[in-house]
Formats: structure tokens, sequence, C-alpha cells
């Protein structure tokens, strides 16, 4: 399930950007966007190779860009460092808990608009910054954080549509069980 499964977080990939692009109800009641990829990017970095989530990054980053006011390709070095970040400690971290993924889709809907905005001040650009900033920061953050378990719902239910799964064997009928024919 591999190669489907990469195809898959790419194809919600371009799905989570045209969403955010098209669909604006939420910007207008909460007055901030939610920002998809953070959390796909966990999910790709926990479940997926780095191949996965290279391309992830880049693909959604630009994707992104392009439908948005940043200049093209400054969402893109975010993503992937926080995808190699928790594909580097994909060991350590308890990806099929609930909380872990909340906090891991907080931090990364956290970092990912931290890292925009300084390299945007790095490459000397003027990004509007405010006080309506941190609410849209705050928005965006505890957004990522509902919608990573979402991801991991959502991907576990072509996990089990498309992949074969071994039975499981009973105690009581062993390979190695000798069976005894014939009378005592």
């Amino acid at each position: 399930m591999s190669a489907l499964n990469s195809i898959l977080i790419l194809i919600a990939a371009l799905l989570a950007v045209f969403w955010e692009a098209a669909f604006n109800g939420i910007r207008h009641v909460l007055g901030a966007q939610l920002d998809l990829l953070p959390g796909l990017i966990v999910y790709a970095g926990l479940r997926a190779g780095l191949p996965t989530v290279a391309l992830t990054a880049l693909l959604g980053g630009m994707m992104l860009d392009s439908l948005s006011a940043n200049p093209l390709g400054v969402s893109v070095l975010p993503l992937f460092v926080v995808g190699i970040a928790v594909y580097s400690q994909r060991e350590l971290i308890l990806r099929d808990q609930l909380f872990a993924q909340m906090v891991l889709g907080l931090a990364a809907s956290a970092l990912v608009p931290l890292l925009t905005i300084l390299l945007l001040l790095t490459k000397s650009g003027t990004p509007l910054l405010g006080w309506a900033s941190v609410w849209q920061w705050i928005v965006m953050s505890v957004g990522g954080a509902v919608a990573t378990p979402v991801w991991f719902y959502i991907f576990g239910l072509f996990d089990r549509a498309f992949s074969y799964r071994r039975a499981s064997e009973s105690s009581s009928f062993r390979p190695d069980r000798e069976i005894r024919r014939g009378r005592k």
C-alpha cells in the first residue's frame, strides 16, 4: 500500500489546498483560515516514507503559495522541516494515540507559520503583522490540532479498505501441533 498511500497523500494535499482557497466560510466566521497541510505533513511523516514527505512538502507548499500572497516556494521549507522532524522521530512517537496526534498537529500548525514569517523577514519582505496575526496564529494552531486526527481517521479508512490483513491464527490450531489419529 506504500505507493497507493503516497498517491492518496498527494491527492489529499491538492484537495486541502483547494479547500483552503475555495471555501471561505471558516475564514468569515473565525477571522482566520485553517491550514490543513501541517497536519497532513505530520501524517506523512509518521506513516509514509521520506520521498512522500518531501513530495508533499514540495507540491503542497508550491500549490499553497500559488494561491496565496506568499512568494512562490516560501512555504515549502517550513513544511519540509516539520515533516523531517516528525519522520526522524517516528519510532518514538505514539502515532496511534489521539492525544499525540493532536499535540503534533498543534506543534506543526504553530511552527509552520512562524517559520514562514521568519523566512519572509529574512528575505527582507514586509509581511502584514499585528495583533490580529496572533489571533490568526491561534486559530490556525488549534485548527491544525483538530485536523490532524481527522487525517489519521480518513487514511485509516483507506488503509482498511485497500490493504490485505492477515487472518490471525488461534492458539488451538497451531501448525506445530501434533494430531493423533487412531485408537489409544
